[in-house]
């Protein structure tokens, strides 16, 4: 699984993603920061309509509606991710875990350990 890289400005601690070469709050060069992959449904919607194609290519059974949510991280960083849960199941709070690779991050729900 492919970690999700983001920014982190050494003077005043900001964590940016995607990562940008300058910190926004002070402009301070930024250096590489790996996220962690683990954190809490932040808010999420239901898309219920096909994107746009091309470039989208639907699944060969036809498309069905899927959860798009923020998944808030322990850095404070919020990032947008596919969720692989039905939304009958969905919640604020629910802690996922994210997986990053070819476009858009994926999160999948895990047991919670408190």
């Amino acid at each position: 699984m492919p970690a999700l890289q983001a920014a982190r400005c050494p003077g005043c601690s900001v964590v940016t993603f995607p990562a940008a070469p300058a910190c926004p709050r002070c402009g301070a060069e930024t250096a590489p920061h790996p996220l962690s992959t683990r954190g809490r449904l932040w808010t999420w919607t239901v898309q219920r309509y096909p994107p746009k194609s091309p470039p989208h290519v639907g699944p060969g059974g036809g498309f069905q509606p899927y959860v798009v949510g923020y998944v808030e991280l322990q850095e404070g960083v919020r990032i947008e991710a596919v969720v692989d849960v039905s939304p009958a199941e969905v919640a604020i709070g629910m802690p996922l875990e994210l997986r990053g690779g070819a476009g858009v991050p994926h999160a999948s729900a895990v047991r919670d350990d408190g």
